[in-house]
């Protein structure tokens, strides 16, 4: 047994050698725009999935606060047995109604969600096809069905054309699986050809949208109808953790027959306790401040714009998109992880992306923007960058 000890310290050691030794920093205040750590204060914070600045959103805490009062802490049960509360179906549907879905079953995060959909959906019978750069929990959840796989080349049309020709030969079911925004890179799938494919060779569309939903599309209901395939997903899961809140918690939108089959034997729904009241709550009231008006994903987009172009003149390598999801692109760890220590020196918050997150050799610092954010604050980051630039003597 103490042999293994010996191979973890080693296994550590040759994590921190090749300068992707992942430090956990260390928040003193609420997530926001600007937050404070055990190292510096009231730094710009730009690498928080709190795109639409709800995360410490006063309306949200009230209603958080009146569900503690009214229903109590916690459920202390899984979803059959008494842990569903009314709160819960009122999520249930105005997620439903949001995103324009039959039905939608919660989850204690997205990526249970994506755990448990794949082998309730799928069986040895059935292919799935998933995009190259899907979330790590889709990767799990196929996994754990006994579908065959196939995976296309991102966003790859003509290649997964290819791979829905050789699976209509044997399968019951295809399946094609992919993120509605791809998190390394900030690129937006292609759903309109997606869904054309689909709908030529008979197959249902899956679309994680944890980096979409609330504020992608022209009032927020995510990739579809950014890409203007409403109706015709027949699969949406996503989060509450992002931009709706930034708590926790997670969800399923379908067909009304896929919900139904989930309810009854998808794992992580039948084994973990139900979503908290307070968190159920906040993000009923998140979603009804997104149904009043599109201002914050407005400001949004505005905010994503004046970063790209910005970033653009001062020629960094980003990587093209429209998303606030923007990579600024080193591609050596250790010079992206130095960078990151510097530029919190100088009062940003960033973070390195290197191995196993993303592919050796392209290392990054993401950076995502907030509608939270000023014009300023944006400014003033770039600014930042540009002075670690020259400091570090990159070209």
């Amino acid at each position: 047994m103490k042999k293994a000890y010996e191979y973890y310290r080693e296994e550590l050691s040759n994590i921190k050698n090749a300068g992707t030794y992942k430090e956990e920093r260390v928040i003193t205040t609420p997530q926001s725009k600007k937050i404070s750590t055990t190292k510096m204060n009231n730094v710009v914070n730009m690498c928080a999935n709190n795109y639409l600045g709800l995360s410490d959103n006063k309306e949200l805490i009230e209603a958080s606060k009146s569900a503690l009062d009214r229903w109590g802490y916690g459920l202390s049960s899984v979803r059959f047995i008494c842990g569903t509360q009314q709160v819960h179906k009122d999520l249930e549907k105005k997620v439903s109604e949001f995103l324009g879905m039959d039905d939608t079953i919660l989850f204690s995060s997205c990526f249970d969600a994506n755990g448990g959909l794949f082998e309730v959906a799928l069986n040895d019978q059935d292919v799935v096809i998933s995009d190259e750069l899907n979330h790590a929990s889709i990767i799990d959840g196929v996994r754990l069905c006994k579908a065959k796989r196939m995976r296309y080349k991102n966003n790859d049309m003509a290649d997964l054309r290819e791979k829905l020709e050789e699976a209509k030969k044997t399968a019951r079911i295809i399946m094609i699986a992919t993120d509605g925004v791809f998190s390394m890179d900030g690129i937006i799938a292609d759903l309109k050809s997606i869904c054309d494919l689909a709908d030529e060779y008979g197959a249902l569309v899956m679309v994680d949208d944890s980096h979409a939903s609330g504020f992608v599309g022209s009032h927020g209901r995510g990739t579809a109808e950014h890409c203007g395939v409403m109706g015709r997903v027949d699969i949406i899961t996503g989060t509450f953790g992002k931009a709706l809140g930034g708590a926790s918690g997670g969800f399923i939108s379908a067909r009304q027959e896929i919900v139904d089959l989930l309810r009854q034997k998808a794992r992580p729904y039948l084994f973990s306790n139900a979503m908290a009241p307070a968190v159920t709550a906040s993000s009923i009231k998140a979603l009804e401040l997104l149904n009043e008006s599109t201002a914050l994903r407005d400001t949004l987009e505005e905010n994503t714009k004046y970063f790209r172009n910005l970033l653009k003149e001062n020629n960094f390598d980003i990587i093209d998109s429209t998303h606030p999801i923007v990579p600024i692109m080193l591609y050596d760890e250790r010079v992206a992880a130095e960078m990151a220590s510097r530029m919190l020196e100088k009062g940003v918050y960033v973070i390195s992306f290197t191995y196993p997150v993303v592919p050796k050799g392209k290392a990054r610092i993401r950076t995502q923007v907030s509608a939270a954010h000023t014009k300023e604050d944006l400014k003033f980051v770039v600014d930042c960058f540009k002075e670690v630039r020259e400091e570090m003597g990159i070209k």
